[in-house]
């Protein structure tokens, strides 16, 4: 019975019967980058648990106010009696609190290993998490210009950023909960993952809304919009595309955008929250690695390309790539270029063409400056009339 749902959560184009025997994995690459893993990947998984959750004078650090059982209690009783990762999960998603979330989320990430609790499953998972009234969800066109927010810029972007990863908690827990009937075809080791990318979320918007605090704002005193969520209901019925949208997409974007927010928030003059966003796109890297092991795993038990695979599902559901891409932090996190280029030889072409310019610049920068010290040294030297 197991395997004959999972057939049904691949696409209607990607459909393989993993009771069928493998086909020769006989990859036909787009190009000639191949996926080579995050070199961290292992060790991330292997690090103890993160209990720096505050954000101090230095930069993350830990806070042990309560035992963990007192927290419980205060947070939510029925988190002692769940009795499987994927319960806590469903917990988590029915949590409408954000910061209560945020709170439960470690909670149940650190419950699961400490008591070393069994995987489980959800039959019937929640169909969206729990929110808060606020802050009210518009569309992405009805969120307010900065100067209309009501917040200064920084402010703004912080609150942008903690709606970012509120959603990111719920979106890998879900992913946790939705796919759990399938735990004999993934494996426990993907469950895991994720599991640990929801405790990551959780420590992003414990800085984001502290610092919010800080500021004299929190999470709600602005709209936001439920586009992220949108994405992740595309991919409800198909494990290949929720990796590809959630962590290859949606999560890759935070490691183009991390670098020019924290550039923006430095010439606000806000070092303490530049600090933060960068420690958080630092760390996303991870969960971006993350996608890119388990869709690559995925696509060689259906025998199917990751490249081509990963184009036709966006194709599918309609999802749009758009840059400008960080391609060192994709590059670190394993993620191929050719996987979300139009092709490898434009791809290696365009960034030729912008290293080529960056140099020219460069040297007309030079010339220039050679230029001016000569006309300098002539006008110096021209005697007198």
């Amino acid at each position: 019975m197991q395997r004959l749902k999972f057939k049904s959560m691949l696409s209607p184009t990607l459909q393989w019967s993993f009771s069928s025997p493998l086909p020769p994995l006989n990859f036909k690459p787009c190009s000639s980058l191949q996926y080579s893993p995050w070199s961290g990947l292992q060790a991330w998984r292997e690090s103890p648990l993160n209990e720096n959750r505050i954000w101090g004078p230095n930069g993350p650090q830990s806070l042990v106010l309560q035992s963990p059982s007192s927290v419980v209690d205060n947070c939510d009783s029925s988190i002692g009696s769940a009795s499987s990762l994927a319960e806590l999960g469903a917990l988590v998603l029915s949590t409408s609190d954000p910061l209560t979330k945020s709170k439960l989320s470690h909670l149940a990430y650190s419950r699961w290993r400490r008591e070393n609790l069994p995987l489980g499953l959800v039959s019937d998972p929640p169909s969206r998490p729990a929110r808060p009234l606020k802050p009210e969800l518009v569309s992405p066109k009805e969120i307010p210009a900065p100067k209309n927010s009501g917040l200064p810029l920084n402010a703004f972007m912080l609150h942008n950023l903690a709606h970012v990863e509120l959603n990111a908690i719920d979106l890998a827990w879900d992913t946790v909960v939705r796919f759990s009937p399938f735990s004999e075809i993934l494996g426990e080791g993907f469950f895991a993952d994720f599991a640990h990318v929801a405790d990551d979320e959780s420590r992003h918007f414990g800085w984001c809304s502290q610092r919010l605090s800080e500021l004299g704002f929190k999470y709600g005193d602005m709209p936001a919009h439920n586009l992220l969520w949108r994405e992740c209901e595309k991919s409800s019925d198909n494990v290949a595309a929720r990796l590809a949208v959630i962590p290859l997409v949606q999560e890759a974007r935070g490691l183009d955008a991390g670098p020019r927010l924290v550039q923006k928030l430095v010439g606000f003059g806000d070092l303490r929250t530049s600090n933060i966003v960068a420690k958080i796109a630092d760390e996303e890297v991870a969960h971006v690695a993350v996608g890119a092991f388990w869709f690559v795993s995925v696509c060689q038990k259906m025998g199917r390309a990751p490249c081509s695979t990963f184009k036709d599902l966006l194709n599918e559901y309609n999802v749009e790539l758009k840059g400008p891409f960080n391609y060192s932090a994709r590059d670190e996190a394993g993620l191929p270029r050719d996987w979300y280029g139009t092709s490898s030889s434009k791809m290696q072409d365009k960034s030729y063409k912008q290293d080529k310019n960056e140099k020219l610049s460069l040297v007309y920068d030079r010339l220039a400056s050679i230029i001016s010290m000569e006309s300098e040294n002539s006008s110096l030297k021209r005697p007198p009339r």
